[in-house]
């Protein structure tokens, strides 16, 4: 995963180089988490692009697909949970940045309908029809998880999570946002690992997560720095 020591140096460096100002490490946590949860919402929307490529049959094919690398990415905050509920009524998670699917926890695990529409809720629940039934039960996402019938003590809810962070001993998973810790020695800001936390996307977002905490920062990059810099450092390691 991408090293929030390796992305604040290379922006650091980088706003030297130009004498563009200085980023202290204070300022760049401000941004750090905002930077990594703009590109993990960025995701989405190249998803949807990548899917018209691929339908338009202008999508690379195999380890190339650019439909293959975001799904490959997202799959990374997929997580499965388990909803307990009350009168039909959950708790959303609170880690949850998107629903992928909601299925019932006995054994035949049958998936639910998704409604966003308060207005057609309403309508399949008066619907001598379609009226919901433990055969083929629905769930309306809002504020919390509504699940019909109410019978239902629970179920499985497979999600996006937030993007949050990492230890950099260990590479665990923390639920603290990505930080820059240090020490204080000669006056200088020397990193130190006990007290960081690590970005939680991958490796390759390291140069698109230089250049975002810069903008956010109000620091306007030549992308052909920043990659520079991103090659450079590649190679070092």
């Amino acid at each position: 995963m991408a090293s929030v020591n390796r992305v604040y140096s290379a922006l650091k460096d980088l706003v030297n180089k130009d004498q563009r100002g200085f980023v202290t490490p204070a300022v760049f946590n401000n941004f750090a988490q905002v930077a990594q949860m703009n590109l993990f919402n960025k995701m989405f929307s190249d998803g949807a692009l990548n899917k018209r490529l691929r339908q338009g049959q202008i999508d690379a094919g195999r380890d190339k697909s650019r439909v293959k690398q975001t799904n490959e990415d997202l799959s990374y905050f997929s997580k499965r949970g388990t909803i307990s509920l009350t009168s039909g009524v959950g708790a959303k998670p609170t880690d949850l940045a998107r629903v992928i699917s909601i299925f019932t926890t006995d054994a035949t695990a049958k998936n639910l309908e998704l409604i966003y529409d308060e207005e057609k809720l309403e309508y399949i629940l008066r619907s001598t029809l379609s009226a919901p039934t433990t055969t083929y039960p629905i769930a309306m996402v809002g504020d919390s998880i509504y699940v019909y019938p109410v019978s239902i003590a629970s179920v499985y809810m497979r999600y996006y999570k937030l993007p949050q962070g990492l230890v950099p001993s260990t590479g665990a998973r923390t639920t603290s946002s990505p930080r820059f810790g240090y020490t204080v020695v000669a006056g200088k800001e020397v990193y130190d690992a006990t007290n960081s936390v690590d970005f939680e996307l991958p490796e390759h977002y390291f140069a698109e997560l230089v250049v975002e905490t810069a903008k956010l920062i109000g620091v306007n990059l030549r992308d052909t720095d920043v990659y520079a810099y991103a090659k450079q450092e590649t190679q070092q390691q």
